[in-house]
């Protein structure tokens, strides 16, 4: 049992790390989008609420998928 919990474990920080890469993506690609519509300090504001959203929803999809295995 101890051998699940830890692969179990694994998979969760994996899946964090994945969505800790996309968050940071999608920051870097949605503040110079958004800085081309909107001025500071919305279109960071909006670029980084987005990363946000993106970054917790590829960690959770990822770290379920690797937890399965």
């Amino acid at each position: 049992m101890s051998r699940e919990r830890a692969d179990r474990a694994a998979a969760w920080a994996t899946g964090a790390g994945i969505g800790l890469i996309a968050l940071m993506v999608t920051w870097l690609i949605g503040n110079r989008l958004t800085a081309l519509v909107w001025k500071p300090p919305f279109g960071p504001t909006v670029a980084f609420v987005g990363a946000i959203v993106t970054g917790s929803v590829v960690a959770v999809i990822a770290g379920r998928r690797l937890a399965r295995r």
